[in-house]
């Protein structure tokens, strides 16, 4: 009999999901929307949509399978507990509520409920990546690499000895928000000069507003609007050798290069694997950040260090990281 896992991965705006073997085999996917469910009271309701997705998808399957667990991705996720605690970037409060309360989110054991008890696992969306890069992608064979989510912000899961690393509390990898420059950009954590801030989707819109007004070079991204810049139009605008965009990259690659010098000097992996958005960018992003990476490197490391391209970063990425969480045995 075939053991399947769900995958599920929740999004700000969509929460996909899908049904997937021990080989990233998938058995079918759906999507169920988050942003339908703004506010924290409607929680519960949003809940009952998707285990009622998944209880769908599950009877579309046409063979005898054995469903093993479930596991989920999400932002800020408490991988020992099973909670999301005041999940703002997902639900929010509405305006007569009292912003200072609590809201906690029970979704492993809410999930749980409704699956006769079924196994039921939770992280982050950054260590579900490494861990689906562990089960389905390069990392295969590996007991020691970092992998870095360039998304809107930017996260890490690093993996040491076979092992993710949640440390005591399961928030370990917040690589985004390493200090690169005191008192620098403001992040949305507080602080100022996170690294995310530089190196994420949104860092490198940063940079391409910086370096128009600091520099006079003809530049196609001057005629576009700041808010309705995005990544892509800037690695396009490199494609075609736009200045200020190949100095966008240039520096993000400094920055981001800089900082994984760093972190080898803690880990020592034996690869670093960049996934997400900025990532696709290729060359533009990885030929800088490993430049700056080996010439800020520590003498030992040097030269052994491998910095790839996720081979599991497509479209059904979020689902296959989340459904190999059900393979692991990483309980406290």
């Amino acid at each position: 009999m075939k053991k399947l896992a769900i995958g599920v991965d929740i999004g700000g705006i969509n929460t996909a999901f899908g049904l997937v073997d021990e080989n990233g085999d998938m058995y079918g996917e759906s999507v169920v929307s988050t942003k339908k469910f703004p506010y924290f009271d409607q929680y519960p309701a949003y809940i009952d949509e998707l285990c009622e997705g998944i209880k769908i998808l599950l009877r579309g399957v046409d063979f005898e399978y054995e469903l093993v667990g479930i596991g989920i991705g999400a932002p800020l996720a408490n991988h020992y507990e099973g909670i999301l605690d005041n999940p703002s970037n997902l639900w929010k409060w509405r305006e007569t509520d009292d912003a200072s309360g609590s809201r906690i989110l029970h979704i492993v054991d809410d999930i749980k409920k409704q699956f006769g008890g079924v196994k039921v696992v939770m992280t982050n969306d950054a260590n579900a990546a490494a861990i689906g890069e562990m089960m389905y992608g390069g990392a295969k064979g590996m007991s020691d690499f970092v992998v870095v989510t360039l998304g809107t912000g930017l996260g890490g899961g690093i993996v040491a000895n076979g092992k993710l690393v949640y440390g005591h509390d399961s928030f370990a990898g917040e690589l985004g928000h390493i200090i690169v420059e005191k008192g620098g950009r403001l992040c949305g954590c507080g602080r100022r000069g996170c690294l995310e801030t530089y190196v994420s989707a949104t860092g490198i819109r940063r940079t391409v507003s910086m370096l128009l007004a600091e520099r006079n070079d003809p530049s196609e991204l001057r005629d576009i609007p700041f808010n309705q810049l995005d990544s892509l139009m800037i690695t396009q605008a490199a494609e075609r050798n736009d200045p200020i965009a190949l100095a966008a990259y240039e520096y993000t690659g400094r920055v981001l290069g800089e900082a994984l010098a760093d972190v080898v000097t803690l880990n020592s992996p034996e690869a670093i694997f960049l996934f997400g958005g900025l990532a696709k960018a290729g060359r533009f992003i990885f030929e800088p950040t490993k430049k700056y990476m080996e010439d800020a490197m520590l003498f030992i490391f040097k030269d052994k260090v491998k910095l790839l391209p996720s081979s599991i970063d497509g479209k059904n990425a979020a689902i296959l990281g989340a459904s190999a969480l059900v393979w692991q045995n990483d309980e406290k």
